[in-house]
């Protein structure tokens, strides 16, 4: 991992989250200082927990004050947007994002725990493990309206072990999920990579 790498100066994003945050914390662990707010739509997600002892901001949007995603989606841009981000970064976001939130953004990056295109969608983990596939993989991509079909960033080849379960695999991908991620983040802002 290129922890020593610095992010180019002015570089600000923002982390969507969903759940426990282990993503997130790779991110504050690597760039505290440019990590500008963490923003989702479960407002018992540990994330959220993780966020504030790092002293970040927290924005929660509740779904069911909202008629339409479309709506849900716009207030959540206009939160993270008034943090004046460059980047937004899902880490286990478990929502679809409308063209509400993705257009308001110079660039929106998405982790999902598969090889894309293999396995897109939700449970991608344990429909690797039910298909018999010999691996599953990390894949780090730009998020567009359809489900886990953006422009590929980066993946990595996990093997899928005899006798593997879901939790054995989750803990060989996770820290493959945490390095390409924080990878990604960096090359991002230092142009390496481009929508």
């Amino acid at each position: 991992m290129r922890l020593s790498e610095r992010l180019p100066e002015g570089s600000r994003f923002a982390v969507l989250a969903s759940g426990s945050g282990t993503n997130l914390q790779a991110l504050l662990d690597a760039y505290p200082e440019e990590l500008a707010v963490v923003a989702g739509d479960r407002e018992d997600a540990f994330a959220f927990e993780r966020a504030r002892r790092a002293g970040k901001p927290v924005e929660y949007a509740d779904p069911r004050d909202f008629e339409t995603r479309k709506e849900l989606d716009r207030e959540l841009a206009e939160r993270v947007a008034a943090r004046e981000v460059g980047l937004v970064v899902g880490a286990g976001y478990m929502r679809v994002l409308s063209p509400a939130f993705l257009e308001r953004f110079p660039a929106v990056i998405n982790l999902h725990p598969s090889l894309l295109p293999e396995f897109r969608g939700l449970h991608a983990v344990s429909r690797a493990l039910e298909s018999g596939a010999e691996r599953t993989g990390v894949t780090v991509h730009f998020m567009v309206e359809e489900v886990d079909a953006g422009p590929v960033i980066s993946q990595e080849a996990v093997p899928i072990l005899p006798g593997d379960t879901e939790e054995t695999l989750l803990e060989r991908l996770h820290p493959v999920e945490h390095r390409l991620l924080v990878e990604a983040v960096a090359d991002y802002f230092w142009g390496r990579v481009k929508i």
